[in-house]
């Protein structure tokens, strides 16, 4: 059973990282729509478990060198306390198609900017994302969730 929470979560976890680490945009080609859709919910389904389990060591794994320095598993779960207390179960959108709500960008910092919602019931999952590239891969830069 899918369990939903009112919540916004943005704050710090966005802005932190959004002006560090200045990659040329020309580094990393802008990834397909099937990229962009695993990279925003294998995301969101690790924030999902994390929440659940109340350990957010594999959510830090997946965040870029700069992100992570700034954010330890133990500030993470600070910061997704909310979600944390309210038991906010939102995996169910693995199930969902993504609905972008802007086009995807590459920004003059080289950072992947995607935004967009899923159309669960009876809350809606909206995101903004940031990732940079690192190693070959996008790695999280920046989260925005809000479940309402």
């Amino acid at each position: 059973m899918v369990h939903w929470a009112h919540l916004r979560l943005a704050a710090a976890v966005m802005a932190m990282l959004a002006l560090s680490v200045p990659v040329p945009a020309a580094a990393q080609a802008m990834p397909s729509p099937l990229v962009q859709e695993v990279l925003v919910k294998s995301i969101l389904v690790t924030l999902s478990d994390a929440v659940a389990a109340n350990n957010f060591t594999v959510l830090h794994a997946k965040l870029s060198k700069p992100f992570a320095g700034q954010f330890p598993p133990e500030k993470l779960q600070a910061v997704f306390k909310d979600l944390v207390d309210k038991h906010a179960v939102f995996d169910a959108v693995v199930a969902k198609p993504v609905v972008a709500d802007e086009e995807a960008k590459i920004d003059d910092k080289g950072v992947l900017r995607l935004k967009g919602h899923f159309e669960t019931t009876p809350k809606q999952v909206k995101y903004q994302l940031a990732f940079i590239p690192a190693d070959g891969t996008w790695k999280l830069s920046g989260i925005t969730i809000d479940i309402e």
